[in-house]
């Protein structure tokens, strides 16, 4: 399988030019001394996550007569507020199916930016999806498994690349895997001594477990869904970022909920930055001090698209 190539990443970068922020990188203060830890603020993307690169990539590549009739997705909230903002911005429809149990904050901000929302069962967003783009004529934006979704996440790397000078290790969250495999290509191809860690809850770690037995393994919806970062509740790595993961990937490491929920607190209270469980785990899995130490370590925090009830019990958590 041919893998998303550094070209196709700056091209990505083109596109999203005076569309996607480019994301400040915020030292955290309260990082270990003797340690350097640098947060990629993509919860300040304008729907609150990274996955407006992808998104928008994907459907500014579209023939103009294919995206005129518009898309569909399904997501678990991050990508359907994507597309349905992408959507939006070309003037043309979006369906998005959202699996039951997602955060009604993410299902409300994709229904405030123009899109229909269908919620099914987790085990058949894909299906549904489907059938909905063969009944009304639509390509399907699907959220991780296209280059041109993967080379928008790419250009978080090289923003990283350009910014940063002498990263030892970056830590990025991992769901269907689209994220970690565009960042994976910027930083081999730019900064080949940079390390590319993946992070997953340990209650959803399918790819975790796919990169120690060296094949795609999937697990249960129902067991996935036990996780707090429901972004990350995918049940298998797709079939493309796998092929970029066993390539370019360092190590896939897992985070407890307990970690996830006070580096939630942590990024609140010591950088001010509001984020979703989804994107503290690669802060939860620096804090835990399971990695080897290394100079200067960057973490994307990946969203901030969080229920606020789930943050005030965030916040208010001991110890």
């Amino acid at each position: 399988m041919t893998l998303v190539t550094l070209d196709e990443i700056r091209a990505a970068a083109v596109r999203l030019s005076g569309v996607a922020l480019r994301t400040p990188v915020l030292p955290a203060a309260w990082s270990p001394p003797g340690t350097s830890l640098l947060l990629k603020a993509e919860n300040l993307q304008p729907v609150g996550a990274f996955k407006i690169r992808g998104a928008y990539n994907m459907i500014a590549a579209l023939p103009g007569h294919v995206r005129d009739r518009g898309v569909v997705a399904y997501s678990s909230g991050n990508h359907a507020q994507a597309v349905a903002y992408a959507a939006r911005a070309f003037g043309v429809p979006a369906a998005i199916v959202i699996q039951h149990g997602v955060a009604e904050v993410k299902v409300a901000a994709t229904l405030a930016l123009g899109a229909e929302v269908v919620r099914v069962p987790a085990a058949d967003r894909t299906s549904a999806a489907e059938e909905l783009a063969e009944r009304y004529g639509r390509v399907v934006v699907p959220p991780f498994e296209h280059r041109d979704v993967i080379a928008g996440q790419g250009t978080i790397g090289l923003e990283l690349v350009e910014d940063v000078d002498e990263i030892d290790r970056v830590l990025v969250p991992v769901s269907g895997g689209g994220l970690v495999s565009g960042i994976a290509v910027a930083i081999k191809a730019l900064s080949p001594r940079t390390q590319v860690i993946g992070v997953e809850p340990a209650l959803a770690a399918d790819t975790a477990e796919s990169f120690r037995r060296g094949e795609r393994v999937m697990w249960a919806a129902d067991a996935v869904s036990r996780t707090i970062a429901d972004g990350l509740r995918t049940p298998q790595v797709g079939e493309l970022p796998w092929a970029h993961i066993r390539e370019l990937v360092d190590d896939v490491v897992t985070v407890e909920e307990d970690e996830i929920l006070d580096s939630v607190k942590v990024l609140a209270l010591g950088s001010r930055l509001v984020a979703e469980p989804s994107g503290a785990v690669p802060v939860a899995a620096f804090r835990s001090g399971r990695l080897s130490p290394v100079r200067r370590t960057v973490a994307v925090v990946s969203g901030g698209n969080i229920d606020p009830a789930l943050l005030a019990a965030a916040l208010s958590r001991t110890g």
